[in-house]
């Protein structure tokens, strides 16, 4: 357990979404729009993270973006032209979900001013946060789970009482993209890190278990990231830095329960899509039947 906490700042009321990439995997569809704000289904990726942390009933939200991403701001605004037009032409229901989208949550922004990690990112928000724990959602991340997976996580960390990361199993191929833990099972889904390195290969894994983009920090690591030398890029990353935190104080994993799509790729947006517009009463009968007439070259 962590000495520095005690019951009264134990609740997490703030997210932070940093949404501050330039979204190169997508390009050249990102090159005049964020990332973020590509469809999946019927709403921005963005907005699957803010009402993640909306359903963990988080009111309190910093999204982090950089020159060029305002529309994600405009997104989560009220649109009082649009809001209008629908209400003249009787369009109901669009009219509700754009009310809904404009007050659903207390949403700041702040910019990060150069490309220098997710580490970096993240240290932006320590004026917003204070000395209290907080949670980190990381938009590529969609995860369609029984319980919210940031609400999981929140969980956990009032057990643990520590910074506590989401994990997921990976293959091979995973342990070439994620960071991965050295692990000392507490519980059935409770793992204390030992050691964690930042995408080392199967040859140099510690485990088959992943760090995806899901978070619950402890203020300190604030000091841990100040203290963290930036990679060859030039580049603060949190891996990093959440190695330098073990120094100090216990970290936990907790293996979530549910479905993650990395939408920050696109075979991973395209089976996200699919798999979430199949889930849905008005797609997924229209969409099954046209994959059965679907003809796959070779």
């Amino acid at each position: 357990m962590n000495p520095y906490l005690d019951e009264k700042n134990m609740k997490i009321q703030k997210a932070v979404i940093p949404a501050a990439g330039f979204g190169t995997r997508f390009l050249p569809s990102t090159k005049a729009q964020p990332k973020e704000m590509l469809n999946v289904v019927d709403k921005p990726l963005i907005q699957y993270s803010v009402e993640e942390a909306v359903q963990s009933k988080i009111k309190n939200i910093l999204l982090i973006s950089s020159r060029g991403k305002s529309s994600m701001e405009d997104h989560f605004d009220h649109s009082p032209e649009l809001e209008r037009f629908l209400k003249e032409k009787g369009k109901q229901g669009y009219l509700k979900e754009v009310k809904r989208i404009g007050e659903l949550v207390d949403l700041n922004f702040i910019r990060q001013k150069e490309a220098l990690g997710l580490g970096h990112a993240i240290s932006l928000a320590q004026s917003y946060v204070g000395n209290n724990p907080f949670s980190v959602l990381l938009p590529d991340d969609i995860f369609d789970c029984p319980t919210p997976c940031i609400s999981q996580l929140m969980d956990a960390f009032s057990k643990m009482k520590a910074s506590i990361i989401v994990l997921g199993r990976v293959d091979r191929e995973g342990t070439k993209k994620y960071g991965i833990i050295k692990p000392k099972q507490v519980s059935e889904r409770i793992f204390q890190v030992e050691d964690l390195v930042e995408k080392p290969g199967p040859e140099k894994a510690y485990s088959d278990l992943g760090v995806l983009g899901r978070y619950v920090f402890t203020p300190e690591i604030f000091q841990a990231i100040k203290e963290t030398k930036p990679d060859t890029k030039g580049e603060i990353q949190i891996t990093d830095a959440i190695k330098h935190l073990l120094k100090s104080q216990s970290v936990y994993g907790y293996l979530f329960e549910g479905t993650r799509y990395d939408a920050g790729n696109k075979m991973g947006y395209l089976q996200a899509t699919l798999s979430l517009a199949l889930k849905r009463p008005d797609f997924k009968e229209q969409l099954k039947d046209y994959l059965k007439t679907v003809k796959v070259e070779d």
